[in-house]
């Protein structure tokens, strides 16, 4: 790996299928390099996927399949920045389609547990807008979304 500092995500058996999805998904994403196992170890065996290295919108991780002991959670997530309804809504769809599921306020899982959160640009600026009111009115409307909905976070900024 050319990058110093890589985040390193825990899989069961599944990295190979999860770094395969993402880099099929976001853009400036791929997979690198597949690592064999040189010998048995406690969750696979010799000649098994151990690692994979990918890329996720430019960022290097390490997929490591470490056995069932560890399971992601929402204390990591990757938040996606979306430029419109359209990215918004693919991104969300490609990750709960697949076997993933819903949460609040722009988050979701996919399907080994990973969380993502599809944050579309127009809500960052009207949840950090100087105007504190339209902020507020923003912020309350985001509470109340599973996906966002960009246009009816502008509407509520504007009241």
């Amino acid at each position: 790996m050319v990058s110093k500092n890589t985040i390193c995500l825990w899989y069961d058996g599944t990295a190979l299928e999860a770094a395969t999805f993402y880099a099929a998904t976001f853009p400036d994403s791929s997979v690198d390099a597949v690592h064999r196992a040189p010998g048995d170890y406690p969750s696979g065996k010799e000649g098994d996927v151990l690692t994979v290295e990918f890329t996720v919108m430019g960022i290097p991780c390490l997929g490591l399949n470490g056995g069932p002991m560890f399971r992601h959670s929402e204390a990591f997530s990757f938040q996606v920045a979306t430029d419109d309804q359209a990215e918004t809504d693919r991104l969300w769809n490609a990750i709960v389609g697949n076997g993933g599921e819903e949460s609040a306020c722009g988050w979701c899982k996919d399907k080994w547990g990973l969380s993502w959160q599809i944050t579309p640009r127009a809500l960052t600026a009207a949840i950090t807008d100087p105007d504190r009111a339209a902020a507020k009115r923003a912020f309350e409307a985001m509470m109340q979304m599973g996906k966002i909905d960009i246009a009816a976070i502008e509407a509520a900024r504007r009241g």
